[in-house]
């Protein structure tokens, strides 16, 4: 049993890695949900989305280099002189974007959202190198703190989804209008939102802040815990890094490691690429307020299910295989549904809303489930088995955005579902 000290100090340390974790992703989701808001001010409008998708690819170099520098160049990089470095410059580039997102430049004869582009693709950058810094320094922890580490990224999600939904994001009224002929139609009428995009930015920026204090926190306890003196006692505490340096990590080039990256990378390329950009076309039929429940139940099932993982840790091949293979069938449930924009299947009824929100909820727990299994597995392997799970992290989910791109913005192959309009003869 844990004396009263040790258990507050092992639940703090908990909260410390959760709002740590946080801070790896928010700002990339925070862009993603906001561009409802910022498209009806900013020149470029709806292909912003598509730019995004582009700064994000290019953003990638960051990841590449640190990945590249460990490989050839092993202990050059300080992980946490990189991390402090990385997360300033995301604090700093956050608060620049609340001050300046909707300021334009003209370039030849068009406006165009240089201040916004430029501090989008910092954010990415600071991003994507994350998982390739982030991942690694959780090596320095026991493996129970990468697990609430995964918990932290779901909250990525979570977090700016719920202030978007607090924002009143993309909420409309069908409103009668008259046509020119006299006739009357029903009509979008979009709502104003309760606060603007600039508050929005600012409480970006405190998210990125609280990571920050939350790895200063992390950091020093760790420090402090080198420190201490020995103790015989079983201890609650970080473990350093040269405390793991006597235990020599498992061998991290096995058939089992490079089987679970294959499926580390396939499940980013369809949580984090694939997916995500069909969302629309696979929930906006069925309505609004679907849309908005399997956008806040999907990533509710992420953080739960990485807490789930926390006690229950499904380790044999053949199950995280099985694993896959399901949340890949919700997955094709949903890419049918995207196809049959704007008349899926069960249009109109109770059970076609239920179905779809069940398969987003299922979908995402299914694979936030397998992503905590995998790195908590590769952390056993050692620290470079950690740079390369945060590499195929990233890997897959370049991948699943590069082939989804040209499908959605390019060739078109989804139809919208316009907003008051029956095209299916409900």
């Amino acid at each position: 049993m844990m004396s009263t000290p040790d258990l507050r100090s092992t639940l703090f340390t908990h909260l410390l890695v959760a709002m740590f974790g946080m801070g790896s992703w928010v700002a990339v989701n925070s862009l993603w949900v906001e561009l409802p808001v910022v498209t009806k001010i900013l020149p470029e409008g709806w292909n912003l989305p598509a730019y995004l998708t582009v700064l994000i690819a290019l953003s990638n170099v960051g990841p590449l280099s640190v990945t590249l520098a460990h490989k050839f160049f092993p202990g050059l990089l300080n992980d946490r002189c990189v991390i402090y470095a990385i997360q300033v410059l995301g604090v700093i580039s956050s608060i620049a974007l609340a001050l300046s997102w909707d300021r334009t430049v003209q370039i030849g004869e068009e406006q165009h959202s240089v201040a916004f582009l430029t501090l989008a693709f910092v954010l990415a950058f600071v991003c994507c190198t994350s998982n390739v810094t982030l991942l690694p320094f959780m090596f320095s922890l026991p493996p129970k703190y990468l697990r609430t580490f995964f918990v932290g990224q779901g909250l990525s999600a979570f977090f700016p989804c719920m202030a978007a939904l607090a924002q009143g994001v993309g909420q409309l009224e069908c409103r009668n209008s008259s046509n020119a002929n006299g006739s009357h139609s029903l009509q979008p009428h979009y709502l104003e939102e309760n606060f603007t995009a600039s508050t929005f930015f600012w409480f970006l920026g405190g998210l990125m802040f609280v990571s920050m204090l939350s790895f200063i926190g992390l950091d020093r306890k760790g420090n402090s815990k080198q420190r201490e003196p020995s103790s015989a006692k079983e201890s609650c505490h970080l473990t350093t890094e040269s405390e793991q340096a006597l235990k020599p990590p498992a061998p991290f080039c096995t058939k089992r490691n490079i089987y679970l990256l294959i499926l580390l990378a396939v499940s980013n390329a369809l949580t984090n690429g694939v997916l995500p950009s069909i969302q629309t076309y696979s929930c906006l039929p069925y309505g609004s307020t679907t849309f908005h429940l399997a956008v806040v139940l999907g990533n509710l099932a992420n953080p739960l299910a990485c807490f789930i993982a926390m006690f229950a840790l499904w380790r044999s091949s053949a199950g995280l295989g099985a694993l896959a293979l399901l949340g890949l069938l919700f997955g094709v449930y949903i890419l049918t549904l995207a196809a049959f924009s704007p008349c899926p299947p069960l249009l109109g009824t109770s059970m076609g809303i239920a179905l779809v929100v069940i398969a987003w909820m299922l979908f995402t727990g299914l694979f936030s489930y397998l992503k905590v299994v995998i790195g908590s597995i590769l952390h056993e392997a050692g620290h470079l088995a950690l740079v390369w799970c945060g590499a195929t992290i990233q890997l897959g989910s370049l991948i699943g955005a590069l082939v989804m791109f040209p499908l959605v913005s390019i060739y078109q192959l989804f139809t919208f579902a316009q907003a008051c309009v029956d095209t299916c003869g409900q």
